[in-house]
């Protein structure tokens, strides 16, 4: 269910947006950094209320309204709540920002199958879904966002399910800009690096993660808000002439 708005009418004067996977990790950076930029911003999730609630609130203090939707992004009915949910809270969409992802590890093997198909339901089937429901929706001007890997570059052990879901995202980003032609709507994605979140921190061992740090030449590992800083230029007036590109926002990591 989407939360109540703070004040009576949505705004109609301030750009909105709609950030899937937006109650934790890089997708709750990428609300916020948004929400700083002056859009009101609906909160998509698919488990913890509380969760998207704390980044609703955090979103508020910076002076718009903003919501949270449950929803999972593998499923059609889910997303066109998501995006019914926005529009009807805000009044407008003007960017749709895919964000939610998951990522067991799995090795390329007939075991995996179970781990392959469910990341990419909702790595890609979950982008298909979002992405083609902000093609419906968004009007010109609109900017769509999707999420990809900087891991693809590097071809890592484990990454199999996750490396072939994110390289289709990179596909659809491509093929969906030429069909949007003539409708002034941008679509990219952004490609992180190793990024410092419970996602990609789960599993691995404290020398793993070092290891990983001193990859880029900036030996560090990125942080949510360097991928939301990313995002906010793709969604903003300075990324108006960037359309069907990858950004990697990696550090030179690949």
């Amino acid at each position: 269910m989407a939360t109540t708005q703070t004040s009576a009418q949505a705004s109609t004067h301030r750009r909105a947006a709609l950030v899937t996977g937006a109650s934790r990790g890089i997708g709750r950076a990428i609300a916020l950094r948004l929400a700083a930029d002056g859009l009101d911003v609906a909160i998509g999730y698919a488990g913890s209320a509380a969760r998207a609630e704390e980044t609703v609130a955090a979103a508020r203090e910076a002076g718009v309204n903003a919501i949270a939707v449950q929803g999972d992004v593998s499923q059609a009915p889910d997303v066109a709540r998501l995006f019914d949910a926005a529009q009807q809270a805000f009044g407008r969409l003007d960017v749709v920002v895919n964000s939610a992802g998951i990522m067991p590890m799995a090795p390329v093997a007939p075991a995996s199958l179970d781990a392959f198909d469910q990341i990419i339901a909702t790595n890609l089937r979950g982008a298909f879904l979002v992405l083609g429901e902000a093609a419906a929706r968004l009007d010109g001007g609109g900017r769509i966002v999707a999420l990809s890997t900087s891991v693809i570059a590097r071809s890592f052990p484990g990454y199999g399910p996750y490396i072939a879901a994110k390289a289709g995202v990179e596909g659809l980003v491509r093929v969906l800009a030429n069909e949007l032609r003539g409708r002034c709507i941008t679509v990219n994605a952004v490609a992180p690096g190793p990024v410092a979140t419970e996602l990609f921190l789960d599993g691995k061992s404290d020398e793993q993660i070092a290891q990983l740090s001193k990859v880029a030449p900036l030996e560090r590992l990125g942080t949510p808000a360097d991928i939301a800083a990313a995002v906010s230029f793709l969604a903003g007036p300075d990324g108006a002439w960037v359309n069907a590109q990858v950004l990697r926002a990696n550090g030179g990591f690949a």
